[in-house]
């Protein structure tokens, strides 16, 4: 027999109701009610949330600007507490199941890039916490086709940044055009993207130098798999250090989980020729550091490659969940009060955060 939930009329939501002032925390938040529920949705309570730097990008309007009020946040861990009529169950994503719920929403399914199963590009896509409310919430809305299965063993705190740090990453791994025995770079090496990416390229058979500054991300880092470690702060010269860690002429490939313009400019110098440059950190969309100012004559020269990643689909979650599951890869979570997202947000600006920011509810 089929669970059966109460579902409150309210709930606690961080709200933004301006681009320019902090997030409003609301204990009276509604609750979409399981009536309202549209065919193909479902509703979910939420036991955890991550926080994510393009949750700052969103909420400070640098991408776009949604129509206010709106509730952010877009990588949750949850159970499904409500099925709208007509909405199709399987084995793994019915009522009662705890599920994932990620960046793509939802997407129309028949265009071009969803047919080929490349949804995060389908200019239809339902985006969370950007195109409707996300998961700074206990309950929300969402389309039972795009929650992602929680494999049974792995637990709330490790699927959570799986959800949008991990799969960013491991889909940018599988587009870096390397082998086993390759090195590759991983920029923003200590932070909530990059400490996974580290673990999903040991796992893939690759060298890792991680660069970014501090003993402490240096140690975690290196405890993680890295095998090499630049500091872009004490280094006299970044591209000379990284070209020598990985032996002449250069690394293999460059994950750049860092929204640092520099880190592309110097990426496109240390890589060795026919080199991978995989760009998946988002800096805003106009205005200082926004561009990269490389040498083009750089890239024609050493036969570049430069792939832009926004995010992976469904089959990449899951396989991304299933190396946490057998043990291959493990999220550090910062846990951390809803009410305290704004200070998450500066410690994020500072470089403070050694792995992924999470609330639990």
């Amino acid at each position: 027999m089929s669970a059966t939930f109460t579902i409150p009329q309210t709930q606690k939501a961080a709200v933004t109701i301006s681009y320019d002032e902090p997030v409003t925390f609301q204990s009276d938040y509604p609750v979409v009610q399981p009536s309202s529920l549209l065919p193909g949705q479902v509703l979910v309570r939420l036991s955890c949330t991550g926080i994510c730097h393009s949750d700052l990008h969103i909420k400070r309007g640098e991408w776009v600007r949604r129509p206010l009020p709106f509730v952010g946040g877009h990588e949750g861990v949850g159970v499904i507490v409500a099925v709208a009529s007509g909405t199709k169950e399987s084995e793994d994503v019915k009522m009662g199941s705890r599920v994932g719920v990620k960046w793509i929403l939802n997407s129309c399914g028949r265009c071009e890039y969803c047919r080929t199963s490349r949804d995060p590009v389908c200019v239809q896509a339902v985006k969370t916490g950007l195109s409707v409310d996300g998961t700074f919430q206990e309950y929300m809305v969402a389309w039972a086709e795009h929650l992602v299965p929680i494999p049974a063993g792995v637990s709330d705190e490790d699927a959570v940044p799986v959800l949008c740090a991990g799969l960013t990453v491991y889909k940018g791994l599988k587009i870096s055009d390397t082998k086993v025995g390759d090195w590759i770079v991983i920029p923003g090496a200590g932070g909530g993207l990059g400490h996974l990416a580290i673990q999903y390229a040991v796992a893939k058979g690759l060298r890792v130098i991680a660069l970014d500054t501090g003993d402490d991300k240096k140690e975690a880092c290196l405890k993680l798999g890295a095998e090499r470690w630049v500091d872009f702060k004490t280094s006299e010269n970044v591209v000379a250090d990284v070209i020598a860690a990985a032996g002449a002429p250069g690394p293999h490939a460059a994950l750049i989980t860092t929204p640092s313009s520099a880190a592309y400019d110097a990426a496109v110098m240390y890589l060795r020729p026919h080199g991978t440059l995989v760009a998946i950190g988002m800096p805003p969309k106009e205005g200082p550091g926004s561009t990269f100012k490389t040498p083009i004559f750089a890239i024609v020269a050493k036969c570049l490659k430069i792939h832009g990643s926004i995010l992976g689909n469904l089959q990449d979650a899951v396989e991304a969940l299933d190396l946490v599951a057998r043990g291959k890869v493990h999220g550090s979570t910062i846990q951390r009060k809803l009410e305290d997202l704004e200070q998450t947000y500066e410690d994020m600006l500072e470089g403070k955060l050694v792995g992924r920011a999470m609330v639990r509810y």
